[in-house]
């Protein structure tokens, strides 16, 4: 029988502009939930669909919003700032803000077009004055759209598309509400896209309030055996935190996500875990945002091994190159075990997912087994060796230099700054993340203390700048 060929974006109605945008990003053929959205959504209709976490539903939302986009000049009455056609609501701030920034890299060669993120834990003013200014996308976090459009300083009466990202975890936060109350400030007559890992009770409930007709699309939500691929592992609580360490030792992944279900458990695996030489970071809600800012940037920028996380703290996060999760504690919902091992295994790549279960959780683990359609794969702790050689190690370290977006710093004078004028290697430097009055770069490890002392004494964009290392 042969193989069906993947469906190609060139088969969509889409503008030459897009699409070599699309050939230069490196979109080429669609992943299965961009096959299926992509054609009712450019049709107009309002879809429900369902796929885990890691399979290309927000450029399949994103190329569907800025196809219904008006060109500046098509409003009707006087000219005057860019009226908001596009909203995305997505659970917290970091997604927002991964969202926004997929949404620039999909529409850079549209002039003028302005895409603003409006999320709480940011200062109201600067958002205040960039609504000011108008912007024809806007993604952002329920509260904080409330916020302004209770102020009047958002107005939605010109928009077309609205999106509900991640609309699980939304619902799962309490955001019913309020998700109700933005609806109630946009048109009747628009496309509603809702984008949801699971489909709980309370998606058929928000669907019908919300949307006309909608198509639904619900793709297998069972990972793939190629993937991801499960083993569990009996442990007594008190050793529970030493076979964390175990398995980190024994795979050696790149980078893995730990669940516990406490914040007191994070704090206490991140002790253990630093204590055993590795470097470990923490998420939860005891976090300043300042720090968890931080946090997220030296563990996407591969500075940290482990991230040791809540699920609460951890929702919304779209963590690429993630070659390990393992649940610490087996959580009581069956759904959230499918969120947690669906940050792993992405769409072209493989990942580990590993559960400890002491005797007390096996009910929690037979819960998981029907309601996901599998038999767990158990495996002895003694199976586990320490690889030899050096503890494990990211690959990065952060360098922190004062200055971001408000000193008009972008990325490309940074890298600039490291390869032409300090002599690294481009493949020496990593992600680098900017924001209002900081810039985080990436760079190898074995290189990361001579660059500090190197910049110490060098310049980006003709002005010399302060740096430091993060330790993790």
């Amino acid at each position: 029988m042969p193989i069906e060929s993947p469906a190609l974006f060139s088969s969509l109605p889409l503008p030459p502009a897009l699409l070599q945008t699309l050939q230069q990003l490196g979109y080429a053929a669609m992943t299965p939930i961009q096959a299926a959205t992509l054609p009712p959504a450019l049709a107009g209709r309002d879809l429900i669909a369902q796929a885990r976490t890691g399979s290309g539903k927000t450029a399949a939302y994103a190329i569907a919003l800025l196809m219904r986009l008006r060109p500046r000049g098509a409003e009707a009455g006087p000219p005057g700032p860019a009226p908001v056609q596009a909203l995305v609501l997505c659970p917290t701030r970091e997604l927002a803000e991964q969202v926004s920034g997929e949404l620039r890299r999909l529409a850079r060669a549209e002039d003028n077009l302005k895409v603003l993120t409006l999320c709480g834990g940011a200062p109201m003013r600067p958002q205040l004055a960039s609504l000011a200014h108008g912007a024809q996308v806007v993604v952002g976090t329920p509260g904080r759209l409330l916020d302004h459009l209770a102020r009047g300083s958002l107005g939605l009466a010109s928009l077309n598309t609205l999106v509900l990202d991640e609309a699980d975890r939304m619902l799962d936060m309490g955001f019913h509400d309020d998700i109700a109350a933005v609806a109630r400030h946009c048109p009747a007559r628009r496309q509603t896209l809702l984008f949801s890992a699971t489909y709980p009770e309370g998606i058929a409930g928000l669907s019908a309030a919300l949307m006309r007709e909608p198509l639904q699309i619900r793709l297998e939500q069972a990972p793939a055996a190629t993937q991801i691929r499960q083993r569990f592992y009996e442990v007594r609580e008190d050793e529970r935190l030493h076979a964390v360490g175990l398995l980190l030792d024994h795979y050696r992944p790149l980078g893995t996500l730990a669940f516990c279900n406490t914040k007191q458990q994070c704090r206490d695996l991140v002790a253990v875990l630093r204590g055993r030489g590795l470097a470990a970071l923490e998420l939860h809600g005891d976090l300043e945002q300042r720090e968890r800012d931080q946090t997220l940037v030296c563990f996407a920028n591969r500075s940290a091994s482990v991230l040791v996380a809540t699920d609460i703290a951890a929702r919304g996060l779209d963590i690429a190159q993630l070659e390990a999760v393992i649940n610490v504690e087996i959580t009581p919902e069956p759904a959230t075990h499918t969120h947690r091992i669906g940050r792993t295994g992405r769409v072209d790549a493989a990942g580990w997912a590993f559960s400890l279960a002491s005797l007390d959780e096996m009910g929690r683990v037979g819960a998981i087994e029907q309601a996901l359609g599998f038999v767990s794969d158990w495996h002895p702790l003694a199976e586990l060796t320490p690889a030899a050689g050096e503890p494990l190690q990211p690959p990065m370290r952060t360098l922190q230099i004062l200055g971001g977006r408000k000193a008009k710093i972008r990325a490309g004078d940074v890298l600039g700054a490291l390869t032409q004028d300090l002599g690294l290697a481009a493949a020496q430097v990593g992600r680098i993340d900017i924001n209002d009055h900081a810039t985080y770069v990436a760079v190898e490890r074995g290189v990361a203390a001579q660059v500090l002392r190197r910049l110490a004494s060098g310049r980006i964009k003709g002005r010399s700048v302060k740096a430091r290392l993060l330790e993790v």
